[in-house]
């Protein structure tokens, strides 16, 4: 008999709850947003995971807030790291006793955007459009692991092993932020061209834009300025040696040249997303353009901006019509001026995690304290979500079956 799945589901805006859910098998099932043309897609590649870590993304909190078209009962998760329990007539290389991570990219390994290393938009996973992700709006029903359990297709592909079981179990709460925030953040920091001695300006500092801030340093900038509406948060990055600027106080031109001695830095990078605040006295009003303005005004001319801040093309909560399908107001024009290049979209976390897998076991990178990682139980992870949700300077890391346990 196969054992208990628990899971953590939204149930609505501004709500999620533990609820029961059938033990994966090597099967798509119809379920809350699953694609018709996914439902009894056999996953014979796949294997079945019991989790060791599996995180709250700010991600998800934008689908409990009612910000996506995300359906009710839809089990969360996409940052999923775990141990082999069960492997796929088709499987080869992973074998039952591995702990992997899992990266949120669902992707094949045989389509033309794999091949390439474009995980992110894997075209054979997902009939909606390209790109696919556990738990998530729109990305073909592939159920969260936000569980004891969860099923992940194309293992042999998609999973990293970790070389060493003890090691790994040891700096678990640092590996687990390999299947996403880690290489997401790292990814905002190379495509906006981040290198030694680069001056990099981070809009956001929760986890991500942390993440960002780390990956920043480990590429060799001179210089890292967060900017962020939250005090908690800014102090959480001045911890491993970055600059803040405080947004309530206004845009960040001006704070960034008392800190550098001109207005501007070499690389901007957006990891806040389409629900951004407005800085200074609008600071209490959602404006979704206006990080992506401020980082076109603060980028230095011939510069990058990595954009790996969600944005959406559908947001039932959004500030207008436009707002609501995706369609900001961009001074696209500030940025062709400045001859600016800019890169969205999901991070192809396998062109990263095996090298920030090295960093991490090698001690050259503390990730977990960086983003001030907390360790909970399952049935905490609703408190979870409304702790994170309220501001808290926190990357919630939910230990569901107590592989955690006194670590």
């Amino acid at each position: 008999m196969a054992d208990k799945n628990r899971a953590v589901a939204y149930k609505g805006t501004g709500q999620v709850e533990v609820i029961d859910i059938d033990y994966p098998t090597f099967e798509l099932k119809d379920g809350p947003g699953v694609n018709p043309a996914n439902v009894g897609r056999a996953v014979s590649h796949g294997v079945i995971v019991k989790t060791v870590a599996t995180n709250i993304c700010g991600s998800d909190q934008h689908m409990v807030r009612g910000r996506t078209t995300a359906p009710k009962d839809l089990v969360l998760g996409h940052e999923i790291t775990g141990e082999v329990v069960e492997t796929g007539r088709d499987v080869e290389f992973v074998k039952v006793g591995d702990i992997v991570s899992v990266p949120f990219n669902i992707a094949c390994g045989r389509c033309r955007n794999c091949k390439e290393r474009k995980t992110g938009i894997c075209l054979n996973v997902n009939p909606d459009r390209p790109g696919s992700a556990y738990g998530y709006v729109d990305m073909g029903g592939w159920v969260g692991g936000q569980a004891n359990y969860v099923l992940v297709p194309y293992a042999d592909w998609n999973v990293l092993r970790f070389p060493d079981r003890d090691q790994a179990l040891e700096k678990m709460m640092d590996l687990t932020m390999l299947s996403d925030i880690f290489p997401t953040g790292f990814h905002g920091a190379v495509t906006a061209g981040v290198g030694v001695g680069s001056t990099v300006y981070v809009a956001g500092a929760g986890p991500v834009g942390l993440a960002a801030a780390t990956g920043a340093l480990l590429l060799g900038a001179a210089v890292v300025i967060v900017g962020d509406l939250n005090a908690d948060r800014l102090a959480k990055a001045r911890t491993f040696g970055c600059e803040t600027v405080d947004l309530t106080k206004g845009d960040p031109g001006e704070q960034i040249e008392q800190i550098l001695g001109v207005p501007e830095v070499d690389a901007g990078i957006d990891a806040v997303g389409f629900e951004a605040r407005g800085h200074g006295s609008d600071s209490g009003h959602e404006a979704p353009a206006t990080v992506l303005n401020s980082l076109m005004d603060v980028t230095a001319a011939g510069g990058a901006m990595g954009i790996p801040g969600l944005y959406v093309t559908g947001d039932p909560g959004g500030v207008d019509e436009a707002a609501k399908k995706g369609a900001l107001s961009l001074s696209l024009g500030t940025g062709w001026a400045k001859s600016l290049s800019f890169t969205t979209g999901q991070c192809p976390v396998m062109k990263y995690h095996r090298g920030l897998m090295q960093a991490i076991l090698h001690d050259r990178v503390q990730i977990a304290k960086n983003v001030g990682a907390k360790a909970i139980t399952l049935d905490e992870a609703p408190q979870g979500y409304a702790e994170f949700d309220a501001g808290a300077a926190t990357k919630y890391v939910i230990n569901a079956n107590g592989y955690l346990d006194g670590r």
